[in-house]
């Protein structure tokens, strides 16, 4: 058995599986992740039960993680278009599976509720082969929402659209303006999506920010660590640089 790099959970791997803490969220994942099978969808983990301890039986996907600070292949282009395309896909095989499940989720359902969200689709929760990402993993937050919502956070971790001084990101505005166009395009964003994605941004990482502290308050240690880390602070910062630059966001985004 080896221990694995889990985020807030601690995550073993036996063989070729992973054994995951599981929540009262977790029937509703599951069913997700039989459907995305029965769906044929080969980005996400089988699910094979669970222990006798309660934790989730999960395929191991195996490839690369994108940890921070991101390699040059996480950074790449063919990174950032591959991860838009997967997380289109996924979106479109969730489409028809929010009918009858809008509850049960760790995460509050959103509206319009289009899709069932990844909630969390970012390179630390990606797989790559190389340059090209072809899994996801960890859906604890999933739950129904818009597309865009995902688009927002997924555009904030691969773009980035991260201030200067958040080590997480790399580029300049129009580096990164541009990469949101491109992750837009392939993902296939349409107009309206368009139109309310630096808004929907700063919307989605005011959330995390509320929820962070929240988790925190509630004696979470994962959370109380990231808000002494100054995790929400960096987010903030990120919110401001936004509102700022929005001008060069939207020109890359609605030009054409």
């Amino acid at each position: 058995m080896v221990e694995l790099r889990g985020g807030v959970n601690t995550v073993t791997r036996v063989g070729s599986t992973v054994l995951r803490p599981t929540g009262p969220w977790s029937p509703a994942v599951h069913g997700l992740l039989r459907h995305l099978e029965r769906r044929g969808f080969r980005g996400a983990p089988r699910l094979h039960g669970t222990t006798d301890d309660g934790r989730e039986i999960l395929d191991f996907l195996p490839g690369q993680v994108g940890e921070y600070p991101l390699t040059p292949e996480v950074a790449s282009p063919e990174a950032l278009e591959s991860a838009a395309e997967l997380l289109a896909a996924y979106h479109d095989a969730t489409a028809d599976y929010v009918a009858g499940h809008e509850s049960g989720w760790l995460m509050p359902t959103l509206s319009p509720a289009e899709v069932i969200l990844h909630n969390d689709y970012a390179p630390y929760n990606c797989v790559l082969d190389g340059t090209r990402v072809i899994g996801v993993i960890d859906f604890d937050t999933a739950a129904p929402g818009p597309r865009v919502w995902d688009v927002a956070y997924a555009v904030y971790r691969w773009a980035p659209t991260t201030a200067p001084d958040n080590g997480a990101g790399f580029g300049t505005t129009e580096e990164q303006a541009a990469r949101v166009r491109v992750f837009c395009d392939r993902y296939g964003l349409d107009a309206a999506g368009r139109s309310v994605l630096v808004d929907t941004i700063t919307a989605r990482l005011t959330a995390l920010v509320d929820f962070m502290r929240a988790r925190a308050a509630a004696g979470e240690a994962a959370f109380r660590r990231h808000i002494d880390e100054g995790h929400d602070g960096l987010y903030l910062g990120d919110i401001a640089y936004l509102e700022d630059r929005r001008a060069v966001f939207e020109a890359a985004l609605l030009a054409g």
